[in-house]
């Protein structure tokens, strides 16, 4: 089927993607058993990272050429790239200026919410599988737990509402977790998500037994509990919610595996060293970042993105026979 001329990123299922998620580094502060080895992985050489003119050029003909309007900054750890509160400024500073968040584990903001904040960071979404400290440092092989809450608060106090939890539960590790991190989420004002985990770890270990269902996360939670749904629907957004005792609190399930939600899609992605991919899961990118640095103009570049998009598949094929786990791990490609 031919492209049609429609200046946004479309499909061939008509979907449109208007929310940008851009990996800053594949580089990360915690070495979580669920994603990474505990020697860490051999990252990206610093030449292969794309600029911050890079960055900043490729968003900008997202925003101004491409019709995307919210873009996440995820890594790696966001939080290690150099400059980031002025990379941030960069990028609200862009018109029409887009919604912008940020996915980090939260080590280091504390010191940083009030700067990213004033940069224009408009919301943050926290990694956190646990609020027991010897559960924290089983799961991250780091003692880091105390930093984290540290980073949350913050995050709340500089007004980066709603703040987000994201937490990950693991069959035989951290399910009894789920009642505890939503009795805290609800006291401190956050909003709790839970993700499904998925195949994107380094060692390809993931094991569709080990993995604690949406279904069962909210068996877990309704034995506490009493869940109604969410009045509002969902639209785009992932994440299934309900709301907790009647509200207002409320929790959400990202059921990524169980329950795809392809068909809504709106998100397209870009790798720390400048690669287009169509969906997290797929083994297709297309390479912007030499498109750049051979001297391409805006337009060359819009159009390599745009035939990315149109060639999006359905979905992410998890629950077909044939599924193939991405060669890149989710350090590398970007949440």
């Amino acid at each position: 089927m031919p492209r049609p001329e429609n200046p946004h990123l479309i499909d061939t299922f008509g979907r449109v993607a208007t929310d940008l998620r851009v990996s800053l580094t594949d580089r990360c502060n915690l070495r979580c058993t669920y994603c990474m080895p505990a020697e860490g992985l051999d990252w990206m050489p610093g030449e292969q990272v794309l600029t911050d003119d890079e960055l900043v050029r490729l968003m900008r003909i997202a925003v101004e050429m491409l019709g995307v309007t919210d873009i996440r900054l995820t890594g790696g750890e966001p939080l290690l790239r150099p400059g980031l509160e002025d990379l941030v400024a960069r990028i609200t500073a862009l018109q029409p200026r887009p919604k912008v968040s940020m996915t980090t584990n939260g080590i280091g903001l504390a010191k940083r919410a009030a700067g990213l904040a004033a940069a224009g960071l408009n919301r943050i979404n926290v990694s956190l599988d646990t609020v027991d400290p010897e559960m924290f440092k089983k799961i991250t092989r780091r003692d880091r737990l105390s930093h984290v809450l540290a980073g949350l608060a913050a995050a709340r106090d500089a007004g980066m509402a709603p703040v987000k939890v994201n937490a990950v539960l693991m069959r035989g590790v951290n399910e009894a977790e789920a009642v505890p991190l939503l009795k805290f989420c609800l006291a401190e004002g956050y909003h709790l998500r839970f993700i499904e985990q998925m195949p994107l770890d380094a060692q390809h270990g993931w094991n569709r037994g080990e993995m604690i269902t949406a279904a069962e996360i909210l068996a877990m939670l309704e034995a506490e509990f009493t869940l109604t749904p969410f009045p509002v629907a969902r639209g785009g957004a992932p994440a299934e919610r309900w709301l907790v005792d009647g509200g207002p609190g409320d929790v959400g399930v990202i059921a990524s595996v169980t329950r795809p939600f392809c068909a809504a899609c709106e998100r397209t992605r870009l790798t720390a060293d400048g690669a287009v991919r169509s969906c997290l899961f797929s083994n297709d990118e297309t390479d912007l970042r030499s498109l750049v640095r051979a001297g391409a103009r805006d337009e060359e570049v819009a159009d390599a993105w745009r035939a990315t998009m149109w060639g999006k598949l359905a979905g992410h094929e998890i629950n077909d026979a044939g599924f193939a786990q991405p060669i890149r791990p989710m350090s590398a490609i970007g949440g």
